[in-house]
């Protein structure tokens, strides 16, 4: 089971480990909702059907904060502060090399295709804009920890973006990454937002799986 971060009649968020599906799909494999709604209606000895929406959604891959709606209302208006720009959603990156510039603005225009996404060839009128603002955390001798905060919510965004800048993130091979290592350093850290009835700002954060203590924040070589 994953770790719960946050719950209350209203909301839950959990804490994603990397390999999970965020929602189930057509095959049997684990999905966070799934584990959710089990231990919602263990928990709360619910009847029947157990109401859950994801407010947004994780790659496989990706570990982090997952937010999920336990009621209509909550779940509409979560929708409408996302839509408005009232998410403030902070990621870490471990990239291949290193920028020239320790902190900016990477802009690309998308195209999504299936289960990719790939800038805009010229003359493409299908693409949406893409807004990220990164900074360096730490350089390693051949790879960078940034921390990203997402200006716009696109599909594989975050991962998309930084190979198109040529510094895909180790071990996303779908990518470009050249990685031996099973593990995927995109990391949801921490999601803030109003709450949906009492308006107060939440912020949820999310540790760092396992591996990223192992491999980062002991100092081993890369």
């Amino acid at each position: 089971m994953a770790d719960i971060l946050f719950v209350d009649q209203h909301l839950i968020a959990l804490a994603k480990p990397s390999g999970i599906l965020c929602q189930p799909n057509d095959t049997e494999d684990p999905s966070l909702e799934a584990q959710a709604k089990a231990w919602i209606k263990k928990k709360f000895e619910k009847p029947g059907n157990v109401f859950l929406h994801a407010i947004h959604r994780l790659d496989r891959p990706v570990s982090g904060v997952v937010l999920f709606a336990r009621r209509d209302k909550a779940l509409s208006r979560l929708n409408a502060a996302s839509r408005e720009g009232l998410f403030s959603k902070k990621y870490f990156a471990l990239i291949e090399g290193t920028f020239l510039e320790e902190e900016g603005i990477l802009e690309h225009d998308l195209v999504k295709e299936e289960f990719l996404a790939r800038p805009a060839r010229k003359g493409e009128t299908h693409s949406k804009k893409c807004l990220l603002k990164y900074k360096t955390v730490k350089k390693f001798p051949s790879k960078t920890l940034l921390e990203i905060e997402l200006l716009t919510g696109r599909y594989h965004q975050i991962r998309a973006q930084l190979s198109a800048t040529g510094h895909p993130i180790w071990g996303d091979r779908k990518y470009g990454s050249s990685a031996p290592t099973e593990f995927f350093f995109l990391h949801h850290a921490s999601l803030e937002f109003p709450h949906p009835m009492s308006g107060q700002k939440i912020l949820i954060e999310a540790p760092f799986p396992t591996y990223w203590d192992e491999i980062i924040l002991n100092g081993l070589p890369l």
